[in-house]
């Protein structure tokens, strides 16, 4: 059959495609492709027809940035088959594009498992693989719902189910918020933890947190002690899993982080998530990773590490080196 390309308009089959081939693939979901739009930055959503057939979905936007301008794709493309075929005639079509957009490189991080033979696959397309950090959960932790709150808290390190029974006793008040007016109590921790822990701020977390809870698919979780804010937490839902995406929080002995998480777990559980995705962590056991203090309090809750392939780039412009050379160095400063 021959392949094509077309844009995509409607939602539901967009939708519909990448909940069944790619379910936890956030950055390819319609929603988030709202938030990118949101924030004024160029997107489209295209379609890869094999015949008649849907065959595969990419999400694609233009970011224009420091270290130059390119076209992104993150956790896609998304297919229902991983065929060489597929890869070739989307690669081809985003090359093309990328050019009209006058981008240095294109950019994939698709939601594929990191193996041997998906890294020959890319390799094989012309794709490098990036000097990008680790970014868009690349490593994360998933915590299996599909079992009872104590299975869960059996399963737990033993320290941190010490620390949960303890919130639970010392009787913290733990809030939760779908009002976007709420969050300039989390932006206050999150400014403050982003100096404490030197990383540079998301942007587009409130036009993400509004679009989400506009569709009763995100929570603010907050956890005080008495009328002090210490600790509070986003968590997305999409599809079967609800997503630990952002957190902040006030150094302290009182277990308020833990209480936090635990009613974030139980709500995700409540509503009929299969997943908790703890989102991003460090290599196990690497101890000079910047993510290895807040990643050792996300394992204590246990789960099932995932490692996506890392994000590969196709060069298209001599320029595409200058970006490649402020990402080295970019890497080196954090550390990671």
């Amino acid at each position: 059959m021959k392949l094509h390309i077309e844009e995509i308009v409607s939602r539901p089959v967009w939708e519909t495609f990448v909940g069944k081939y790619a379910s936890r693939a956030l950055f390819q979901t319609w929603l988030w492709g709202e938030v990118i739009k949101q924030q004024g930055i160029a997107l489209w959503r295209f379609g890869l027809f094999d015949g008649r057939s849907l065959a595969g979905v990419v999400q694609v936007a233009k970011v224009r940035a420091r270290r130059g301008t390119y076209l992104h794709v993150r956790h896609g493309p998304v297919f229902r088959l991983q065929r060489l075929s597929y890869w070739r005639s989307v690669l081809t079509h985003l090359s093309s594009f990328a050019r009209t957009e006058r981008a240095w490189f294109l950019r994939v991080s698709p939601y594929i498992d990191d193996s041997p033979e998906h890294r020959l696959l890319l390799r094989g397309l012309s794709l490098r693989p990036s000097v990008l950090h680790e970014v868009d959960g690349e490593r994360c932790l998933l915590l299996s719902l599909d079992q009872t709150e104590e299975e869960i808290l059996a399963r737990m390190r033993k320290s941190t189910r010490y620390e949960v029974r303890r919130a639970e006793k010392m009787g913290l008040r733990i809030m939760h918020s779908t009002d976007p007016n709420d969050l300039d109590g989390f932006f206050r921790l999150y400014q403050e933890t982003s100096k404490r822990q030197r990383f540079v701020p998301h942007k587009g977390i409130r036009e993400e947190f509004a679009l989400y809870a506009a569709e009763g698919n995100a929570v603010l979780v907050l956890g005080y002690d008495q009328q002090i804010l210490l600790s509070a937490a986003i968590i997305l839902f999409s599809e079967h899993q609800a997503i630990y995406h952002h957190g902040a929080s006030i150094p302290g002995k009182l277990p308020v982080n833990y209480a936090v998480q635990w009613e974030a777990i139980r709500m995700a559980k409540k509503r009929g998530m299969r997943w908790y995705n703890f989102w991003g962590v460090s290599p196990e056991g690497d101890q000079s990773h910047p993510w290895y203090g807040h990643s050792l309090f996300k394992r204590g809750f246990g789960g099932t590490e995932v490692t996506l392939i890392h994000a590969y780039d196709l060069p298209l412009s001599p320029w595409c080196w200058l970006t490649r050379g402020f990402e080295w160095i970019e890497e080196r400063m954090r550390g990671y």
